[in-house]
C-alpha cells in the first residue's frame, strides 16, 4: 500500500468533508499523506489518508475509541496508535459518527465539561450544591446519548423524551466527579426500564441481560419488554457488580 502523498485537491477536499462533518472541525495540515484533525467538543485526534489503489485510511490516537470501535485494526504504518482500511469512501462515512460519539465521551469527556462549567460556581449552601448537580446530571446525561447512540440499548427506543440518564452507582453513593460522569457508569434507559433500576427492582448480569427483583410485580415484569442485552465492557461489570450487591432486591 503507498499512500498518495502530498494529497491532491480533490483528496484534500474529501477528506476535509469527512471530518468536518463528523466533528472534527479543527484541521492540522497534513504529514507523508495523512491530514490531522481534531475536536473542540471530543478529544484525541484522528488522521485521514488515501492510498494510490483508491482505499482510504483512518488513524486514531484516542484509546478508550479503539477499545471499543467495532472495527478491525490494519497492519499499516501510520500516526496514532491504531490504524484503519477502508474500500470505499462510503465505509468510512459509515464509521465516524461512532468515532465521534465514542470521543466525545470516553473516557472523561463528561468530566472536563463538567469541570468547565461549574468551576467558578459557589457550593456554600444547598440550593448552590443541587445547582451544580444539575448541571453535572445534564452533563452526564448528554455523554450517554453520544456512547449509547440516542437509544435505549435493552428496547432499541429513541425518542430522547423517553429517555433517561440511568446512574449504576447513584451520583450520591459516587466516591469521586469522575466516577458520576463516567459514561460506564451509566445505561441509556426507557423511562420504565429506569424507574425500576433506579429503586433495585431489576439489575443485570455479566452479559447483559436483566435480572427481576422478586419484589416486582408480574404485571410490571409483564410490561418490562426488551429486545436483547445490553452490549457491556468490563467497567460496566464493575459498576454492575455494586449495583447488584448495594441496591439490587433479591428477596422479597
Amino acid at each position: 500500500m503507498k499512500l498518495e502523498t502530498p494529497q491532491s485537491f480533490v483528496t484534500r477536499q474529501e477528506c476535509d468533508k469527512v471530518a468536518f462533518q463528523n466533528g472534527f472541525r479543527r484541521s492540522h495540515g497534513e504529514v507523508d499523506g495523512w491530514r490531522r484533525y481534531s475536536s473542540t467538543t471530543a478529544q484525541g485526534s484522528i488522521w485521514l489518508a488515501h492510498d494510490e489503489d483508491g482505499g482510504w485510511l483512518l488513524a486514531i490516537d484516542h484509546a478508550g475509541v479503539t477499545e471499543e470501535l467495532d472495527k478491525a485494526a490494519a497492519l499499516v504504518e501510520g500516526p496514532g496508535l491504531v490504524r484503519y482500511t477502508f474500500t470505499t469512501l462510503g465505509l468510512l462515512y459509515s464509521l465516524m459518527p461512532r468515532v465521534y460519539q465514542l470521543a466525545a465521551s470516553l473516557p472523561d469527556a463528561p468530566l472536563a465539561q463538567y469541570q468547565a462549567k461549574v468551576k467558578d460556581l459557589p457550593t456554600t449552601t444547598e440550593a448552590e450544591r443541587l445547582v451544580v448537580q444539575r448541571i453535572g446530571q445534564d452533563v452526564f446525561r448528554s455523554g450517554l446519548l453520544e456512547y449509547w447512540q440516542g437509544r435505549c440499548p435493552l428496547t432499541g427506543i429513541d425518542d430522547t423524551p423517553l429517555l433517561r440518564a440511568s446512574h449504576i452507582i447513584p451520583w450520591k453513593d459516587c466516591a469521586t466527579d469522575a466516577e458520576r460522569l463516567d459514561v460506564h457508569n451509566g445505561f441509556l434507559l426507557s423511562a420504565l426500564w429506569d424507574a425500576a433500576f433506579d429503586r433495585g427492582l431489576i439489575s443485570f448480569d455479566d452479559a447483559g441481560h436483566p435480572l427481576f427483583s422478586p419484589a416486582l410485580g408480574d404485571k410490571a415484569r409483564s410490561e418490562l419488554r426488551w429486545e436483547h442485552p445490553i452490549n457491556l465492557t468490563e467497567k460496566h461489570r464493575v459498576h454492575l457488580a455494586w449495583h447488584r450487591g448495594h441496591l439490587f432486591k433479591q428477596a422479597l
